[in-house]
């Protein structure tokens, strides 16, 4: 799906978690960043906080779910990543109920979109050139960091 079938408010909304991604690379972390909405109207946002905090589940998506806190429900929300989940926050989403999903780029990291699919949650990938960008550039310049990010050796 390309950028230009998405809905005014998924733009926006996009737009906010590659600014949190941006965010996040400029601390000298990996530039994933969240965004989660209800009906147009932002909950939270959040990024990839491994480096900064330490912390080895910081994902963007957990950074904004952690942000969001306690809600009724997630089963009206829309998820925006500017990066594919991976399959943690790929389950986190599916625990929680988040129905739809709307990714920046998954060609630097083909993420878990057919598991979410197969749990009925909706992913639009957006094929976001600022997003895509963004992680070739960090990818190049700190590839250990990025392997370390996706578990890999």
């Amino acid at each position: 799906m390309s950028k230009d079938t998405l809905t005014e408010t998924d733009a926006k909304f996009l737009r906010l978690a590659y600014d949190e991604a941006k965010a996040g690379y400029d601390e000298g972390g990996c530039p994933i960043g969240s965004v989660i909405a209800r009906g147009g109207e932002l909950v939270a946002a959040g990024r990839n906080q491994r480096v900064q905090k330490g912390d080895p589940i910081a994902h963007g998506e957990m950074d904004a779910l952690r942000k969001a806190g306690r809600q009724r429900t997630y089963r009206d929300t829309t998820l925006y990543t500017s990066l594919s989940p991976c399959m943690m926050c790929s389950g986190t989403i599916v625990q929680f109920g988040i129905p739809r999903v709307v990714v920046g780029e998954n060609k630097t990291f083909g993420g878990n979109e057919d598991f979410l699919r197969s749990r009925g949650v909706e992913v639009i990938v957006a094929d976001d050139a600022d997003c895509t960008a963004l992680m070739e550039k960090f990818i190049a310049e700190k590839p250990e960091l990025w392997a370390e990010d996706i578990a890999e050796d």
